[in-house]
């Protein structure tokens, strides 16, 4: 087997691409804290801004990086380069969430097939191949400067003009030179032509919000993403794919690759032999050594002791060649949870874990209320009845489990004896009802709750006090319950998640196992292995793979036998 496989690695074939028609556009806000505290301050668009999230700056604006600032740089160093550097508190991300959201939902509003998929708080992926197709089946080949793009299928006034004789904004390559003569009969060039029509005008809808954007467009997520990335700020660039994307990708640092993050790196290294500084390393340098292939890099990172899924050498050799088959996730009302969490240098007073844990709590309301409640008109009829305020809106879904979840402070000394999560520990609790009343302010809710369910969680995972010294706090709600009407087996379904509770309310903890999916008050977004998959916390239960629901260990069994005895459920294509 080993033999054949080295005769396998000899041929290192690059991987054929198959024919991949879809129009993709990444849209990426710049700067966006900056964006944000800037709107909110006029006065500060002209003035070098950073936004700082303890001793670091999260990020900030385009007068300041002309002065040298960077973000993720220490406040000191940022003082140094620019002693003009206005200082924003970033600290509390709701203002951010609120935008976020604003603008993500004005992007959902054009999109026809419900493909918008969210990315941090600053980015969006539209999967707009629909739309181009039928403005395609629309366009009069012998008069493309005078082209209409319609934003309706059921409204043809709705839209907009445009010359589709030239793609708007940035194209890649540099040197394209438009062939107008044969433009009508190039379909994937006029697709991406379309696109980048369409990209310019959504751009012009989110700056009449007072956000300014980058976005990148192609013919999957990596090309979208890595093009918005060439001409920024406020800019646009297609990525002409007709003809292979390696050209593009060649010069870029292996870093800047989505899903290829720096453990991979770090790895991949050792297969090329070299110790070169991550920025230094290229697409170009790792795709074509000799010693890299699909099998030397599944055996390097997902054999023995590399850690990594099977198939990931497959994955990381098709994103050396800008081969990226993954789908922009259809639009999701509500998130699968919501965390919020802070770290500290040392809590060792009850005290200080109650104020930490009521600061917390509070801004974990306040974003409940921003991704849970849809307006007061909305035809949505509320899942419970709670009380709620006039103006104030009602519960699109409500979660039913809170976690708290607590990790020891590890002072810089013992960082290399130490992973980061070493220690976290979480525990997990029925969600209260009170929580979801509307007439009484997050920060009297928050103050209960933290006194009747999340100090009695925190003794419990922490019971020896004299040792106490917290170094991260962790807040998350889950479980989100959407009220879908009740079909065959409603009654089981329903006996499977009062066993459920009951199981939370007694609580388990989980040794070194962080929560999936949620936010930290700092910026980390640049240190993690990116991938477009958001993964889901099924830490309590098995993911059933027919109906998507978490089952206790327990009844899955009997929840397999009620699939078998509905007569009337179809299995779900494609697995």
């Amino acid at each position: 087997m080993d033999m054949d496989m080295d005769n396998l690695d000899s041929k290192r074939k690059a991987p054929r691409r198959k024919g991949d028609d879809r129009v993709i556009l990444h849209f990426d806000l710049d700067c966006f804290y900056a964006q944000c505290i800037e709107n909110a301050n006029p006065h500060l668009k002209s003035v070098p801004l950073g936004i700082k999230q303890k001793s670091i700056l999260a990020t900030c604006n385009y007068v300041a990086r002309k002065h040298g600032v960077k973000k993720l740089m220490g406040i000191q160093e940022a003082k140094r380069l620019c002693p003009d550097l206005v200082l924003a508190d970033g600290e509390d991300l709701s203002p951010f969430r609120d935008v976020s959201k604003q603008i993500y939902s004005l992007l959902k509003s054009y999109s026809w097939n419900g493909r918008v998929e969210r990315l941090g708080l600053d980015e969006a992926f539209l999967d707009v191949t629909d739309v181009v197709a039928y403005n395609l089946g629309l366009v009069n080949h012998h008069c493309l400067e005078e082209s209409w793009f319609c934003l309706s299928r059921e409204d043809p006034e709705r839209g907009f003009a445009f010359d589709a004789r030239e793609v708007k904004g940035c194209v890649w390559p540099p040197d394209f030179v438009s062939d107008r003569e044969n433009e009508g009969t190039d379909s994937l060039r006029l697709r991406l032509l379309f696109g980048s029509h369409l990209a310019f005008y959504l751009r012009q809808q989110i700056e009449g919000l007072g956000y300014t954007s980058a976005c990148g467009i192609s013919t999957n997520k990596l090309l979208a993403k890595l093009a918005g990335d060439r001409n920024k700020p406020r800019n646009q660039t297609t990525l002409l794919s007709s003809h292979s994307p390696v050209p593009f990708l060649d010069p870029l640092p292996l870093r800047k690759i989505p899903g290829i993050g720096s453990k991979t790196i770090t790895a991949m290294k050792s297969l090329l032999k070299t110790d070169d500084d991550d920025d230094d390393l290229t697409v170009h340098n790792a795709r074509t050594n000799p010693a890299v292939s699909p099998f030397a890099l599944e055996r390097l990172l997902a054999g023995s002791g590399g850690g990594g899924e099977k198939g990931i050498g497959q994955k990381v050799w098709l994103l050396l060649h800008g081969i990226d088959g993954s789908e922009v996730k259809p639009a999701r009302d509500v998130p699968r949870q919501i965390g919020i969490e802070d770290t500290y240098r040392g809590l060792t007073q009850l005290s200080q874990v109650r104020t930490g844990l009521v600061q917390i709590t509070t801004s974990l309301l306040r974003r409940m209320h921003v991704d849970l409640l849809d307006d007061v008109d909305a035809v949505t009829p509320p899942i419970s009845p709670v009380p709620t305020s006039v103006g104030k809106g009602r519960w699109l879904a409500q979660p039913k489990t809170l976690r708290l979840t607590t990790r020891p402070y590890h002072p810089p000394s013992e960082w290399d004896k130490f992973e980061y999560n070493h220690g976290r520990v979480s525990k997990s609790a029925v969600l209260p009802r009170f929580v979801f009343d509307l007439n009484i302010e997050p920060e009297s809710i928050a103050e209960r709750l933290v006194e009747g369910t999340l100090m009695p969680l925190f003794h419990s995972l922490n019971p020896d006090k004299s040792k106490l010294c917290i170094g991260l706090l962790n807040v998350c709600v889950t479980n989100m319950d959407r009220a879908k009407e009740s079909s065959r087996g409603g009654d089981i379904m329903a006996a499977f998640q009062r066993q459920r509770e009951v199981e939370e309310i007694r609580g388990v903890a989980f040794a070194d196992e962080p929560p999936d999916g949620e936010e930290k008050a700092e910026d980390t977004s640049d240190d993690t292995e990116v991938e477009w998959v958001e993964e889901e916390d099924e830490q309590d239960g098995v993911r059933c793979r027919l109906c998507g629901c978490v089952i206790p260990v327990f009844a899955v069994e009997a929840h397999g036998r009620w699939h078998e005895l509905d007569e009337g459920w179809v299995e779900p294509q494609g697995g």
